[in-house]
Order: structure tokens, then C-alpha cells, then sequence
């Protein structure tokens, strides 16, 4: 594991060990690992997204959700 050293202003090394605190962090290293993983996970998923708003399109009407009911309806009875 690799080491990092950060600078931070009162105020946010509070707010870390409160945090570290509340939420029964054993460290305040634990906790930034949290909050990255989070964040990474979150940039993740919005990569996702993006790549899945480029297409390929379905227009979703009444009629898709029609047949998606069927769909799942016939797979229950089987």
C-alpha cells in the first residue's frame, strides 16, 4: 500500500475526525480510502451512463411497455 500525505486547513481536519467519529472509522486513513472509493465509483457510473446515453435508441411508448409486460408475463408462466 502506498503512502500519501496531504495538507488540510483546520476546519477540514475537523471535519475528517468528526466524521472518523460518527461514523465508527477506525482511522482517519480508513475514511479517505471511504470517500475515494465513493468517488471513484461515482465517476464510474457516470462514464456508464454517458457511454449508454450515446445510443443505440429505443423509443419507449405505450406499446414497448406493452410488450415488455407480455414479455415478462411469459417468462413467469414457463
Amino acid at each position: 500500500m502506498a503512502t500519501m500525505n496531504i495538507s488540510l486547513t483546520d476546519d477540514l481536519r475537523d471535519f475528517v475526525e468528526q466524521q472518523v467519529a460518527d461514523h465508527s472509522y477506525t482511522s482517519t486513513s480508513e475514511y479517505v480510502r471511504a470517500v475515494l472509493r465513493r468517488e471513484r465509483d461515482i465517476t464510474q457510473l457516470r462514464g456508464v451512463l454517458l457511454a449508454g446515453s450515446k445510443g443505440p435508441y429505443q423509443h419507449m411508448d405505450k406499446m414497448y411497455f406493452n410488450d415488455l409486460r407480455s414479455t415478462i408475463t411469459d417468462r413467469t408462466k414457463a
